[in-house]
């Protein structure tokens, strides 16, 4: 029985973490995907660092935005959940191997700038380097923010051992 609830916890709170993925990326639709791609939606990625079993989860909400938001098609939305489900995976290497909560910035800051740029050089017909550098400027945003989220949900909420 305690397995049951503990499944049924954390698929509700995945479910909500996709909400809320969603939600974010639609309501900041407009920087998200511009030429720096400021998506503070990727902030959430921090989450992996408290909540393991989010990995999957945050591939999903990536792959779902990019469906109803990106217009790149399926390369886009296969590709992002790629992505998502890297990103959070090192962010939760990072904390197997009991490193600081500030290590989780680089996954989210890189990830994103060096995978997606692949992709995006060959639809847009740009230059890797170009899109590698300003996607890694927007990305810097929401990788300080994933670590703010972290430090915040560590002193004061509920933590992953009770889910």
């Amino acid at each position: 029985m305690y397995n049951f609830i503990l499944n049924t916890r954390r698929m509700t709170f995945s479910a909500l973490v996709i909400a809320i993925y969603i939600a974010v990326l639609y309501v900041t639709q407009g920087i998200s995907f511009g030429p720096y791609q400021i998506r503070i939606a990727t902030a959430l990625y921090g989450l992996a660092f408290l909540y393991p079993f989010l990995v999957v989860p945050l591939g999903i909400a990536n792959f779902i935005a990019n469906f109803l938001f990106g217009g790149l098609g399926l390369i886009d939305m296969v590709g992002g959940c790629a992505v998502g489900m890297m990103t959070t995976w090192l962010i939760v290497q990072i904390r197997q191997h009991q490193g600081s909560p500030w290590l989780a910035a680089l996954p989210i800051w890189w990830v994103p700038a060096l995978v997606v740029s692949l992709w995006l050089s060959y639809l847009l017909n740009l230059p890797y380097l170009v899109l590698v550098s300003s996607l890694a400027v927007g990305q810097l945003p929401p990788a300080i923010c994933g670590v703010l989220l972290i430090q915040a949900l560590r002193q004061h909420y509920v933590l992953e051992k009770e889910l």
